[in-house]
This record gives C-alpha cells, sequence and structure tokens, in this order.
C-alpha cells in the first residue's frame, strides 16, 4: 500500500490533464490533419500541407508575436526587479500591502482593463487630449493602432507575471549574506551582482517563462489596441476558427505556434542552466 500511495495521490491530477489537455491536444492535432469545409465536414486526410500553409501566410504574425513578446518580457523585467527588490528588502511590515496594489487590477477583467488603456491612449483621451490642449503634442499625434500601443498593453496586463516571481525569490535571500559581502568591502553594485542577482535566478526563470508564454499567444490587446499591422498570431489563429471556420489551418497555426514556444522555453532553459536554478532554489 505504501509503493502505491503516491501514485494513488497523483492520479486525480493525472486524469485531470488527460481529460483536459491531452485530449484536446490530441484532438487538435487531428483536425490539423483534416481537410474539407463547414458545409460538407472534414476528413482525416493526414494534410500535412496544413502546416506549410499557416507558415507561408502568417510567418509576419509569428515574427511579430515572437518580437513583441522579447520586448514585452525584457521591459517587464526591468521594471519588475526594481520593484520585487523594495518590496522585498525595505517594504518592511507593508510588503502585503504593496504586493495588494500590485494586484489590484486584476480584480477587474483583463479585457475592461485593455479598454480603458483604449480610452486613455485615444486622440482625445484624458492623457493625449490633454497634452494636445496643453500644445505639448501635435493635433496629429496618435498612439492607438501601433506596435507602441499593444507593447505598452501588454506589458501593464502582464507586469504583475515577472513582479511576484521575483519577490518569492528574493524574499528568501537572507539579508545577512549581504552584509557579508560588504564586510568583504564590497560594494553594493558588487554585492547585488554576486549575491542577489545570482540567488535571484529561479525567480527570473519562473518571472520570463511565465510573461513570455501568454504574451506570445495573447489577442485580446492586439485586438483592441491595435491595427491591421499589428496583428499577433493570437488573432489570426481566433479569426481562422470564430469567423472563418477554417479549424484545419487554425489547429496547425495553433501547433505551429505551441511547439515554437516549447523548443523556445528549452533552448532559454539549457542557456540559462535548470539544474543552476534548482541548486539556487534549493539553496
Amino acid at each position: 500500500m505504501r509503493r502505491t500511495a503516491p501514485y494513488l495521490l497523483a492520479l486525480p491530477g493525472v486524469l485531470w490533464l488527460a481529460v483536459f489537455f491531452v485530449v484536446p491536444i490530441a484532438m487538435t492535432l487531428s483536425v490539423s490533419l483534416q481537410t474539407g469545409n463547414v458545409e460538407q465536414g472534414f476528413q482525416f486526410t493526414w494534410h500535412f500541407a496544413n502546416y506549410s500553409d499557416a507558415m507561408s501566410r502568417y510567418h509576419a504574425q509569428f515574427v511579430r508575436s515572437i518580437v513583441y513578446g522579447v520586448i514585452v518580457t525584457g521591459v517587464t523585467f526591468l521594471l519588475a526587479y526594481p520593484m520585487a527588490y523594495w518590496i522585498a528588502f525595505h517594504g518592511g511590515r507593508r510588503k502585503s500591502v504593496y504586493l495588494f496594489l500590485i494586484l489590484l487590477p486584476f480584480f477587474v477583467s483583463f479585457v475592461i482593463r485593455t479598454v480603458a488603456w483604449q480610452f486613455i491612449l485615444s486622440d482625445n483621451g484624458i492623457l493625449l487630449g490633454l497634452l494636445k490642449k496643453l500644445h505639448l503634442l501635435g493635433q496629429g499625434f496618435h498612439v492607438l493602432a501601433t506596435s507602441y500601443a499593444v507593447i505598452g498593453g501588454l506589458t501593464y496586463n502582464y507586469l504583475p507575471f515577472m513582479v511576484l516571481p521575483l519577490f518569492v525569490s528574493l524574499e528568501r535571500i537572507d539579508p545577512t549574506l549581504v552584509e557579508a559581502a560588504n564586510d568583504l568591502y564590497a560594494s553594493r553594485v558588487r554585492a547585488f551582482l554576486r549575491v542577489v542577482f545570482p540567488l535571484s535566478i529561479p525567480g527570473v526563470f519562473a518571472g520570463v517563462l511565465l510573461t513570455f508564454v501568454p504574451v506570445v499567444a495573447d489577442y485580446v490587446s492586439a485586438s483592441i489596441l491595435g491595427g491591421t499591422n499589428t496583428t499577433m498570431i493570437g488573432n489570426v489563429i481566433q479569426t481562422l476558427y470564430l469567423t472563418n471556420n477554417d479549424y484545419p489551418l487554425a489547429s496547425a497555426l495553433s501547433f505551429v505556434l505551441m511547439a515554437v514556444l516549447i523548443a523556445g522555453v528549452l533552448l532559454y532553459a539549457r542557456v540559462l542552466g535548470t539544474a543552476r536554478v534548482y541548486e539556487v532554489a534549493s539553496g
């Protein structure tokens, strides 16, 4: 019974993943190899050309999504690390309050938050409209339907995904290690580079993954804040599924996106060194 107990405890989770992850993935893979249409139905024909068609038609959206993902991940890291560092080392008794303020926007729907940015960034909105009245911006200046608006909206929406893992990792660092580095005549910058940052690598690893993967697959921000030249691959998949009813091509795009993300995650883990991350995390 002792030998089977771990397997029995894991069985509900395994069944959950099998029903709600493995089965849908298998069905999507099957659909991606089908041909046909909604009127006549779809048939499984091992039509691998769906994958080549997907890449030849929508490679620009793929590249744009990856570029946006890299930029947003980099910007969120630059913004989140100082925030997480200050809360972890200088937040004192109010750490929970500061974290609550960071998470407070999440009490509002993702779509509503993005629509709010649409009003803020509109040509005559509360921000640009005021700057134009003060003659600080030209009347023809606009932000919506540009890459800047999409990247800004994505950064705002996914910033907490970077802050929280970094905070957890930084809070686990023993302050006496930093004091010891200072006692050994290390400057603040050197102590940070040689002690604090290496010990926060697990948080960096988790934060980058939690930010990059959903950003690349996001379609809400580009739909609301972007235009025809800022379409991301998520928008294409949504249109193919819900508007064009081209299920095989949409499924092929979904699988290509998933494969690209998995390959990127594995490469990132190899470059960073998952073994090193585990050693740092385990102390």
